[in-house]
């Protein structure tokens, strides 16, 4: 197993210019970095890596679809949108125009439930105009913000709920699940999209007033990894950023955790084909106590080829077009999903039935050490290969920064599964993954019906 380890990241440092020990059979692969504040409270993280020209601009703000309040779901998402739409120096709609005309690639941002987070690959000559245009809209988006901008936006993402929730298959399906997991006012209950009826009644006010709250240097860290000198780097980074004011970072509100009841919900749903049923368990969050053993439970229940309930239901009784056994890890709490897609036809009794079965048996017995072993090696041969882009390796420090307060956190981030045993993932799995706690949700097709 370290002999597989230690070759995969051998691989990975010659391709892409990862820093490994001198000691290699013996150490995990490094990302070097260095880490500094400056004075108004943004955190800096540099990577330097010269091997291609190119370097990754990364910002993450501390705040995502998890900090909202009741009212105002899919804000944080539809903010990610504003901030896209111009800042005053760079001007209206110039945003993706001006990254386009000096050969970024990998230009967007994103919204979940722990962070919100801004990034482009620029040539490592212009990488001052990445750090230009992310300064100009962590401090100066307000003067063009106008109401037809967050109309605009407004539209652009119920649009894109309907495209990827409201009309497609199974989509449904993840707005029943949240409503079941979590009570009402949770943040994690109207999914980062939020409700329709939010959106439609968002203002400008509120607009401004989350810019203030949690748009400041003090809730922010940049990220530069890539091809650059690093004294040249800290003077860009002072220049563009080192004139905001001190900021502080706000305070986050912790919502309790959720313990739903066993509950069954039936879904109709026009766009699915074939009948899928999906159990789901409320679990510690990312990095907790408990994340990494759940994490190779769904290894040994699910993983392609090999999981117990894929032989069974996919290759032995071919009762299942598809099954997914995940994990899904996120600050507050997490989810264990069990999701089978029965074929046309089968009984779905008995893929319950069998399901349930499974599920009984690693709460009552530990796994074997042949599936832990090819837990562990899936996870780690999996991170390594991982870390081959620039972005990856950004994102990555910015992961274990956002979630542990240390980048340097590759080993300790793998050892949570090196550590654990059989015994112990046993442990776990029959404390979360009891009956009373499960939420079944089943979603039937259903005749087509007009959408909105």
């Amino acid at each position: 197993m370290q002999l597989k380890q230690t070759l995969a990241a051998l691989g990975v440092a010659l391709a892409v210019g990862l820093s490994l020990p001198a000691s290699a059979q013996a150490k995990d692969p490094e990302l070097p970095f260095e880490k500094y504040k400056l004075d108004n409270g943004l955190e800096v993280i540099l990577h330097q890596d010269k091997s291609v020209p190119l370097v990754a601009v990364n910002v993450w703000y501390h705040v995502g679809s998890g900090d909202e309040t009741p009212g105002k779901s899919g804000f944080a998402h539809l903010f990610e949108h504003m901030l896209f739409q111009g800042s005053e120096h760079v001007g209206e709609d110039k945003h993706f125009d001006t990254l386009k005309n000096i050969g970024a690639s990998g230009v967007n941002g994103t919204t979940n439930p722990d962070r919100t987070n801004y990034f482009e690959v620029v040539p490592s000559n212009e990488f001052e105009t990445g750090l230009w245009l992310e300064s100009d809209r962590m401090g100066y988006l307000l003067p063009l913000l106008n109401q037809k901008s967050l109309d605009n936006q407004i539209e652009v993402v119920r649009n894109e709920r309907r495209q990827r929730y409201d009309n497609v298959p199974y989509g449904k399906t993840r707005f029943a699940t949240a409503a079941a997991l979590y009570p009402e006012n949770h943040p994690y209950r109207y999914l980062t999209i939020g409700k329709h009826e939010d959106l439609t009644s968002s203002t400008l006010a509120d607009v401004k007033e989350f810019y203030n709250k949690w748009y400041v240097p003090a809730n922010a860290t940049l990220v530069l990894a890539g091809d650059f000198e690093v004294p040249t780097a800290k003077k860009l980074v002072e220049k563009w950023f080192g004139t905001f004011p001190k900021t502080t970072k706000p305070e986050h509100v912790v919502p309790p955790f959720p313990e739903p009841k066993a509950t069954r919900v039936e879904v109709p749903d026009e766009f699915a084909k074939l009948r899928r049923i999906d159990y789901v368990w409320t679990t510690p969050g990312i990095y907790q106590a408990g994340d990494a053993e759940l994490d190779i439970v769904a290894s040994a229940l699910g993983r392609r080829g090999t999981g117990r309930l894929y032989k069974i239901l996919v290759h032995e009784k071919q009762l299942a077009q598809r099954v997914a056994v995940y994990q899904a890890s996120s600050n507050y709490s997490s989810t264990f999903t069990i999701s089978v897609t029965a074929k046309s036809g089968a009984d779905l009794a008995e893929i319950e039935k069998i399901v349930q079965e499974e599920v009984a048996k690693v709460l009552s017995a530990p796994i074997t050490q042949e599936e832990f072993d090819r837990a562990l090696i899936g996870f780690e041969s999996g991170f390594v290969w991982g870390l081959e882009s620039l972005m990856a390796r950004a994102n990555r420090l910015q992961g274990y920064n956002h979630f542990l307060g240390n980048p340097d956190s590759i080993t300790a981030d793998l050892d949570r599964y090196r550590n654990t045993n059989v015994a112990a993932v046993q442990q776990v799995a029959a404390k979360y993954l009891v009956p009373e706690r499960r939420v079944e949700i089943l979603t039937i097709p259903a005749a087509k019906t007009a959408t909105k």
